[in-house]
């Protein structure tokens, strides 16, 4: 694992852009927190996710390339529709799947619904560059405190990912959850 900055990043891009189509785990900031995320549609590269959170079961959310993407993959109401018009911002938005072959089934094992976000952050740009999801959870080991920091980062999931990059101390908390998936949103803190 090795850390790099933002502009180290962006000077790049390609390199790492092809890293992470070719399954790298990776540990990336965003408007919130930071987050670890891989391809969401590599199913060995999700395991791998899985395995360095040792959260087997619970669903991942996913950084999406693009509001089309939400609106052409996921059931979008009316009041699905207002809460789109918030992204990017510091949101999940939980939607049910028109086609759940999008994302492979280690991210949402055995449900028919995702979380989406798209963060008011420079991520975005790449992920929208990337045309694919990525797995967007917060980095620490299930029931842990989430990261704020580069330099927080817990050692074994350090081992576990091929790159982090630093873009300074994070204030946030994670995003907020807002379940779109009956008729009544219900909106929860992190």
């Amino acid at each position: 694992m090795h850390t790099i900055s933002k502009d180290e990043f962006l000077a790049s891009k390609d390199i790492y852009i092809k890293k992470i189509r070719d399954g790298a785990l990776f540990v990336y900031p965003t408007d919130t927190i930071y987050g670890i995320g891989c391809d969401a549609t590599n199913e060995e590269a999700v395991k791998l996710v899985r395995a360095a959170k040792e959260r087997l079961y619970s669903p991942f959310s996913i950084i999406a390339p693009s509001i089309e993407w939400i609106e052409s993959n996921c059931e979008v109401n009316a009041q699905a529709r207002k809460w789109l018009k918030r992204l990017p911002g510091p949101f999940t938005l939980i939607l049910q799947l028109k086609n759940e072959s999008i994302v492979t089934s280690s991210v949402n094992p055995g449900i028919h619904s995702i979380g989406v976000r798209i963060p008011d952050h420079w991520i975005k740009d790449i992920v929208k560059e990337l045309k694919i999801p990525i797995i967007s959870t917060s980095v620490n080991k299930a029931g842990d405190e989430f990261m704020t920091s580069s330099e927080t980062i817990d050692t074994d999931i350090q081992s576990k990912v091929e790159f982090v990059i630093s873009d300074g101390e994070k204030a946030g908390n994670p995003s907020t959850l807002v379940d779109l998936t009956s008729a009544i949103a219900k909106v929860t803190q992190r």
